[in-house]
């Protein structure tokens, strides 16, 4: 996973997925703090602390996709580091989010794609490998498209 510092703007966050985190020393290390998800975490140095940051933001949004809950946009960063989810994260919570917006359920969405429903459960499975075909298919269905951008680092 990626860990970017500073803050973006918040229409660019949403779309990748960076999530703001707060460190604060703790022994030999470092405490993490992530507030959009009230959730702790440790790491030995700066960016250990990032990495481990950077998993439990993905775990928490493989598992709210897997309830079928809401996964929370980050907050501002105001100066905060940042961690990133990678990009197939961040694509897979975009069609997710398309998803719950249209009021729509992972059945729904297969219907709309005329897919078995796990396929469609496997587009929001973490240990799957989603093709980018499958994921522009879905938000497609969703009324959606993907749109890629660049910017420096």
């Amino acid at each position: 996973m990626a860990a970017q510092r500073g803050g973006h703007g918040r229409r660019e966050r949403d779309t990748l997925g960076v999530w703001p985190v707060e460190l604060s020393p703790d022994g030999d290390g470092l405490l993490v703090y992530l507030p959009d998800i009230d959730a702790y975490t440790q790491g030995r140095d700066h960016d250990d602390a990032l990495a481990q940051a950077a998993d439990l933001v993905e775990e928490f949004v493989f598992a709210a996709m897997a309830h079928n809950e809401p996964v929370p946009p980050p907050s501002d960063a105001a100066g905060r580091p940042c961690v990133a989810l990678p990009a197939l994260t961040a694509l897979k919570l975009e069609v997710y989010r398309a998803m719950r917006e249209a009021g729509l359920k992972k059945g729904d969405l297969a219907a709309r794609l005329g897919w078995p429903a796990s396929s469609v459960s496997r587009l929001f499975d973490g240990r799957h490998a989603s093709r980018l075909d499958q994921i522009e298919a879905a938000l497609a269905a969703l009324g959606r498209r993907l749109v890629i951008a660049s910017r420096a680092a």
